[in-house]
This record gives structure tokens, C-alpha cells and sequence, in this order.
């Protein structure tokens, strides 16, 4: 198999890799061959490639697949070929149509990232340990720069994550109650930055009921979210299935939240954590939400889009519900940006390339493997069975 790591065309560009050249080295000892093309953009340079024996190459027609991170603009698609990125289609997502239905018309297979998944519906692969890590960072950051009571810097600016961890020694926090939500690797990331911080984990009775004289997280996954509409209990399976049957019981944490961290998994249909309306009640005490799963008026509904690497961070009036600048009396303010991992991009891509060298490869070489039928979109151009719901977004 020869693989080719294709040059991020996305605007702005991103750094990420999916396989760092440590990883391409390695996998040549193993006779699978690596050929990058060139880019000014990647976290590891076209020399750093060079350094560990990799090819560079313009010319990818010679590869079997081409690895990316983000979608690929249509005019740098090569016809025919077999890409896996994260295509961000699978939710009828507008922005990308045109590239699907360019891939259709070029006859491109395409298996997204996104749909790769163990048999009970855990991703298998992506970034979102380092979202988790530099969003709850950047939640901190904001909380810090409203209150005034601590300081920040930020994530970009260190060399790696060691330098980063390097950073909280010493932080001295003052009391603080933060509801971390999800259960996946963004949870996870988030919760690293948790007990690095030495924020104490609470159960939910206690977080409701008591004040703290030392900074405190409660972890809410879906049974502490959610709950069917006739009062019956959470069922994970069927939450999945029948989300309309399901209603958020989080707004009771509203009066006693400082800051939210939020890694749950959203989609159409699932229920909001909380309306519109809340923010305008007295008792809505959240000042700063880390909206780290970042979907758009979703499961956080003043989610009104991306910040950047740049400035991460906007209000949100609380009565208007309008866009303001961040740390205003009135708002409340958000963090939410598309790609987090980008500004820890080195650790980030080694541990997304450890887990595609692990899973993943070995799928792609194995004939009628399960793990790359589900997540294959398209097929030659073709929308395969699993993914036949998107006849109208294809265009077919």
C-alpha cells in the first residue's frame, strides 16, 4: 500500500497531520510506503519529512489512499482516488455540498473519520482528547479575564503540551463550580485539565446543594442529562434512536454553575441542555461556557458561530441574545472554536496518527472490513447503503 498525505487547501490553513514523520518512518519499516506532498502550513516541516525518508511529491496519482484532516477544496481532488478525512457531510452540513457533489461527479470514494466507530457507536478515531485539553483551557482563560481573579496565557503560545501542564504550576484558584458534560474523548481531554488544575470532582447532590471553599467539577454524562418524557430512566441505545422522547435535566445546575464545559455530543433532535429563555432568569448564574463540541445553536443555543485562534472568545447578551464583545455585564460569554487541536498541533497529530497506525491501517488492507464499510460515504461516487439518507443532499 502506498499512502499519500495530502497538503491542507482549507482556509486558513490547518497544521495538523495525520501521520507525523516518526510515524511514516516507522510504517516504511513495515513496507508501507509514504508520500507527502509538499506544504508550508503542516506543524512538521517538508524537511523534517525529508529528515526520516519520505518522499515528497506533487504528484499523489501513485497512492492508493490519501489521508487529510479537513475537507479538501474541489479544485485540489484527484478523480478516482480513495480519501479519508473528516468530511464533515454526514449531517447535511450546507458548506460542504458542493465538494460532495463534486466527489460524486469524480468518482471519488470517500471514508470519513467521523463514521469510523466501534460496534457500540464509540468513535475510533479524531481529535477530541486535545479539543477537550486546549477548550478547557480556554474556558479557564475566559473565566479568569471576566473575574479578574487569575491569569492565563494562551495554548498557542507554548511549545507542546509538557510546556503547557509546565504552566498551571503554581495557579492558586479561587472557589469555583464548573459542570463538565459528555462522556467521549473531548470529556476526557477536558477533565485531564481538571485535576491538573487540582479542581476537586463533587457528586451532583452535593455540587446542588453545598457551597465549596476550593474549586469543584461535576462530570454529567446522559443520565445526568437527559430523561424520557414520561419520567422513565436513561437508556443510552434508545436515546440514540428516539431522542424526541427525551427531555434535558440540566437546567437545574443553571443557578449553581459558574462555568460549563461542554463535550456532549449533539445532533437534529436531540434536546438543547438548556433554551434561550433561561438565560434571561435571574437564577441563569453560568458566566463563562466552553462549548467545545462547538455545533452551532446546538446543544448550547448562544452558540452564534466560531470564534478563532486569535480570539476565541464573544459574548452573548443575555436579554437580546446578540453577539457583543466578551467579559460585558449582561452577557455571558463563549468560547467556540472549529479546531482547537490546532494550537497544540504536534501532540495532536501524533496521538491521532498513533490511533489510524492502530485501528485503522490494518481495516483498510483487511478485505469486507466492517470499521471502513460503515464509514465509507461514497464508493467510486456512489452513496453507499448506510448513507443512502443523503439522496437529496447528494444531489442524486
Amino acid at each position: 500500500m502506498i499512502i499519500g498525505l495530502i497538503r491542507e487547501g482549507k482556509m486558513p490553513a490547518d497544521n495538523r497531520v495525520a501521520l507525523t514523520p516518526a510515524q511514516c518512518k516507522w510504517l516504511g519499516r513495515q513496507g508501507v510506503q509514504v508520500i507527502a506532498q509538499p506544504s508550508p502550513h503542516r506543524c512538521f516541516s517538508d524537511r523534517e519529512y525529508v529528515q526520516a525518508g519520505i518522499e515528497l511529491n506533487e504528484d499523489l496519482s501513485r497512492c492508493d489512499v490519501l489521508f487529510g484532516i479537513k475537507e479538501v477544496p474541489i479544485n485540489m481532488l484527484i478523480p478516482g482516488k480513495t480519501y479519508l478525512f473528516f468530511s464533515h457531510t454526514r449531517k447535511k452540513q450546507p458548506y460542504n455540498q458542493a465538494m460532495f457533489r463534486a466527489m460524486i461527479d469524480q468518482q471519488i470514494t470517500l471514508i470519513d473519520y467521523e463514521s469510523m466507530e466501534h460496534a457500540d457507536g464509540q468513535r475510533i478515531i479524531g481529535f477530541g482528547f486535545f479539543a477537550g485539553i486546549v477548550g478547557a483551557h480556554n474556558g479557564m482563560m475566559a473565566y479568569g479575564r471576566r473575574t479578574g481573579k487569575f491569569m492565563l496565557d494562551r495554548v498557542f503560545r507554548v511549545k507542546d503540551y509538557r510546556a503547557l501542564i509546565h504552566t498551571y504550576f503554581g495557579l492558586h484558584l479561587s472557589p469555583v463550580k464548573i459542570t463538565v458534560t459528555g462522556s467521549g474523548r473531548v470529556a476526557h481531554g477536558i477533565l485531564e485539565v481538571m485535576n491538573l488544575m487540582d479542581v476537586q470532582e463533587v457528586d451532583p447532590e452535593e455540587y446542588l446543594s453545598r457551597r465549596f471553599a476550593y474549586p469543584v467539577y461535576v462530570h454529567l454524562k446522559g443520565n445526568g442529562l437527559y430523561q424520557q418524557k414520561n419520567g422513565g430512566s436513561y437508556s443510552r441505545d434508545d436515546f440514540h434512536h428516539h431522542p424526541e422522547r427525551y427531555e434535558s435535566i440540566f437546567p437545574q445546575y443553571l443557578p449553581h454553575t459558574d462555568i460549563l464545559m461542554n463535550g456532549v455530543y449533539w445532533d437534529a433532535g436531540i434536546p438543547r441542555l438548556f433554551e434561550w429563555d433561561a438565560m434571561a432568569e435571574n437564577e441563569f448564574a453560568i458566566q463563562t461556557i466552553a462549548d467545545i463540541t462547538d455545533d452551532l445553536q446546538g446543544s448550547i443555543p448562544c452558540n452564534l458561530g466560531d470564534g478563532s485562534k486569535e480570539e476565541p472568545v464573544y459574548g452573548v447578551d443575555k436579554l437580546q441574545g446578540i453577539k457583543t464583545a466578551p467579559y460585558l455585564p449582561g452577557s455571558v460569554d463563549v468560547m467556540a472554536v472549529g479546531n482547537l487541536p490546532n494550537e497544540l498541533p504536534r501532540d495532536a497529530s501524533r496521538y491521532f496518527g498513533e490511533q489510524l497506525i492502530k485501528h485503522i491501517l490494518s481495516e483498510i488492507e483487511k478485505p469486507g472490513s466492517e470499521v471502513i464499510s460503515c464509514a465509507t460515504m461514497l464508493s467510486k461516487g456512489k452513496l453507499t447503503a448506510p448513507f443512502q439518507y443523503l439522496h437529496d443532499y447528494a444531489g442524486v
